[in-house]
């Protein structure tokens, strides 16, 4: 019984603190007083309780109900007192200060269920929707978008009289269309809601509209059904469209993984089975140079992928390099000694970097400005990605004007036309073989900096990717460029369109199965690379 007086205390106050302008300051002790009545009673008290105390308009109210929607709110044991738990010990809700003589065992949980957890939304919305701040706003008339609950009308109204940023004043006329549906608004005015909620579009607007269909009068469920399948089918068209960027994304990743490859491939005949070790010790080094940044200059965390670029690409030409010197020039001529040989030394690699930095998954963290998403249409596309697909483009203009407009590109073009003519002309083919291999794996290097954005870093990285390579140099044509750019592109958007149906796994089998019945009429692929050689 005593509760219920509390709760109709608390309602009390709250019609008396209605009237009290927005975000005007309560004094403390009012203050810790409606904060004190949030613990006890039941559910329904405490929702009277955050009314009460939202009504107060108190910017400060505002953590405390949101802690108490996350369920972190706590309260003392045997005085009822709401604190908050910090590392430090237990602290005031209202002032700040730590509170003395209140153990943090000495305190339990306040509880809410979902029927508060609604209420107190609703409540911190109401709350934030005339904050000054730009992201509160958003969140705020997000938080009423979701709910949309009729009582929140009125605020909505005041809020969108003074919004001046269209984005939020955008989602605000939504949820007001929204709310509008749910209430016994005329006809004129829910089918203006209707027609709002359309021009908006979406996958919320589909969900807000379906699920006001049963409830609506006669004369407007076909306006509400047609809206329905015509947001449906404008979905179906963006998810076509989300599909072909999925792929676009995967086949920028496969073309950087890929690219080194065929310059070596097609130029020295190599099957080079650890070239996925190269993009693995690309990726390493990203890990390394951000280790050294985090402990010495964390404020130049946003720069680490400028420095790691360079480095990779040093390191791995040169490991590449050491290995064409050291091993592959004794076996030309014999690809399935390189295949052996190569595939050994992935093994020896993929141990030595488990020796040492642990076989364990290492988390390489995105720059500021590769974080986040941003909405294109009805896309969604994620800041990392987007970056990874500019720089594959990057890298595979910067790979054609080096081929086209360099010396050594000259002298690689002539060898791959016909290595016995070049080497009769006074090309130092064993250089060029050098340099060839230095260039593939430092690409190689460029991708593990790329796709330590996206994956795991890990002592096998670069087995996820060496197959798929494979696959799109022999689809593309192996060792022409632009045969590597299409085969990757087809081969991603082709996979990405085959998963929601045939799973990942499956997916990749049939994307083999149809490379390998391609090859069978077109043996050397899309492009394929015309030599001065009498075999080609």
């Amino acid at each position: 019984m005593a509760t219920r007086w509390i709760a109709a205390l608390l309602t009390v106050l709250a019609l008396l603190f209605s009237i009290t302008p927005a975000f005007a300051q309560t004094d403390d002790a009012t203050l810790t007083t409606l904060v004190n009545a949030l613990a006890p009673g039941n559910f329904k008290d405490r929702e009277a309780a955050a009314k009460a105390l939202g009504a107060t308009g108190d910017p400060r109210a505002v953590p405390v109900l949101q802690t108490l929607l996350d369920g972190n709110l706590y309260a003392a044991k045997t005085t009822g007192q709401v604190v908050f738990l910090a590392r430090n010990g237990v602290t005031d809700p209202v002032t700040g200060a730590a509170v003395e003589g209140i153990a943090k065992g000495d305190t339990e949980k306040v509880k809410v269920n979902n029927g508060l957890r609604r209420g107190l939304r609703t409540i911190i919305g109401q709350m934030t929707l005339l904050s000054e701040d730009r992201g509160t706003r958003m969140s705020a008339a997000q938080s009423v978008l979701r709910d949309a609950n009729p009582d929140n009308l009125e605020l909505l109204n005041s809020a969108l009289s003074s919004e001046a940023d269209p984005q939020i004043k955008a989602v605000m006329e939504t949820a007001r269309a929204a709310i509008i549906l749910k209430t016994d608004a005329s006809v004129e005015e829910k089918t203006a809601a209707v027609a709002a909620l359309k021009a908006r579009g979406g996958r919320d607007a589909v969900t807000l509209l379906t699920s006001v269909l049963a409830s609506s009068p006669e004369e407007l469920k076909p306006q509400i059904q047609g809206a329905i399948d015509a947001l449906n089918q404008t979905q179906a068209a963006w998810g076509v469209a989300q599909n072909v960027w999925y792929g676009i994304s995967l086949g920028s990743v496969l073309l950087l993984a890929a690219i080194g490859l065929a310059i070596t491939f097609g130029v020295m005949g190599v099957i080079n089975m650890a070239h996925g070790e190269m993009v693995m010790l690309g990726a390493y080094t990203t890990f390394t140079v951000q280790e050294i940044i985090r402990r010495s200059f964390p404020g130049m965390l946003d720069y680490s992928l400028a420095i790691a670029l360079p480095l990779a690409f040093l390191v791995t030409a040169l490991i590449g390099i050491a290995i064409e010197r050291g091993i592959i020039r004794w076996l030309y001529g014999r690809a399935l000694e390189t295949l052996l040989a190569t595939w050994g030394l992935s093994l020896i690699l993929q141990q030595a970097i488990r020796t040492a930095y642990g076989p364990t998954n290492k988390e390489v963290a995105n720059p500021s400005w590769m974080s986040g998403s941003f909405d294109l249409g009805g896309l969604s596309i994620t800041w990392n990605r987007f970056w990874i697909v500019i720089f594959a483009i990057a890298v595979f203009v910067a790979l054609l004007a080096v081929l086209n407009r360099t010396s050594l590109g000259l002298q690689m073009r002539a060898v791959t036309q016909n290595r016995r003519m070049a080497s009769a002309m006074g090309i130092r083919t064993p250089f060029v073989d050098a340099m060839t291999f230095g260039l593939g794996s430092g690409i190689a290097g460029l991708a593990g900096v790329a796709l330590s954005q996206i994956d795991n870093v890990s002592p096998n990285l670069g087995q996820n990717y060496i197959i798929d390579s494979f696959m799109v140099v022999v689809f593309g044509g192996v060792g022409n460029l632009w045969g590597t750019l299409v085969g990757a592109l087809s081969i991603g958007i082709a996979n990405k369109f085959l998963e929601p149906y045939a799973g990942a796994v499956v997916a990749k089998i049939l994307i083999l199965v149809l490379i390998i019945l391609f090859i069978q009429r077109r043996p050397r692929g899309l492009f394929a690379l015309k030599g001065r050689a009498v075999e080609q």
